[in-house]
């Protein structure tokens, strides 16, 4: 479980997270959602460690960051896995040396150990044909599936994904939604998810937390979101064409 406690972080004089107290549970899906300049990437990057914040504290299963010493915040980091938006793939290496990359630059295993456990990353994400390819041969969603693989290939406590459906097709998307679920409950992974796709939210929003303007407006799961007085959150979920469509549904009982 991650906590988070009075959160505030700012740059140049400029608050952005303004007070953030919430947590992230173990084996379920979380999820940060909002406008773009709600605070969902800082808040992200503060989990991870890159941001320090002014004032609050996170905790990881009960041990606050900020009160661990730099080795012991090292090794935290090391139990922690990241998908970035655009995969990050490195071009020049294969399938297999991308899913290899983490367990070279934190273990000082063997190459077999290494190609044992990069194989069986590749095959959970059914990948089993593409150790060999370069990132240029594969598809996008393809290149998804790789980014998950090298960020569970050390099985992290704590899973963070910073929109894995970025720039890919709605069934792809679904498919790499319903991959990062099936991870995090067959691995009981702490998941955190920064997105604005409302399909995502429909499909896997176990825990759903909404920022707007740097504080947290509300949270909830994926059923309660429609039934939420919020303002802010209304608006935000009805920009969907989705949302609408399933809440009309709601309302005459089908």
């Amino acid at each position: 479980m991650i906590e988070v406690f009075d959160l505030h972080k700012g740059f140049n004089g400029e608050e952005i997270l303004k007070g953030i107290t919430t947590n992230f549970e173990r084996g379920k899906t979380n999820l940060i959602i909002g406008t773009s300049g709600s605070g969902k990437t800082v808040f992200l990057k503060c989990m991870l460690g890159l941001f320090k914040p002014e004032k609050g504290r996170i905790c990881y299963d009960g041990e606050a960051y900020s009160e661990m010493e730099e080795e012991e915040q090292r090794s935290l980091r090391e139990k922690m896995g990241m998908v970035f938006q655009g995969s990050a793939l490195f071009d020049s290496m294969t399938v297999e040396e991308n899913v290899m990359f983490p367990i070279r630059m934190f273990t000082r295993q063997g190459k077999e150990e290494m190609l044992e456990k990069a194989n069986e990353a590749i095959s959970r994400v059914n990948l089993e044909n593409a150790n060999k390819k370069l990132p240029s041969e594969i598809s996008g969603g393809m290149q998804k599936r790789v980014a998950i693989a090298r960020a569970i290939v050390t099985r992290p406590k704590y899973l963070f994904c910073d929109e894995p459906n970025s720039g890919l097709d709605p069934k792809t998307a679904m498919i790499i939604d319903n991959l990062i679920k099936e991870i995090t409950e067959d691995y009981n992974i702490t998941t955190v998810i920064n997105t604005h796709d409302m399909n995502s939210v429909m499909e896997i929003g176990e825990k759903i937390v909404f920022l707007k303007n740097g504080y947290l407006e509300w949270e909830g799961d994926k059923t309660q979101i429609f039934k939420t007085d919020n303002e802010a959150v209304t608006e935000f979920v009805y920009s969907s064409n989705l949302f609408k469509k399933v809440r009309e549904a709601q309302l005459k009982g089908l």
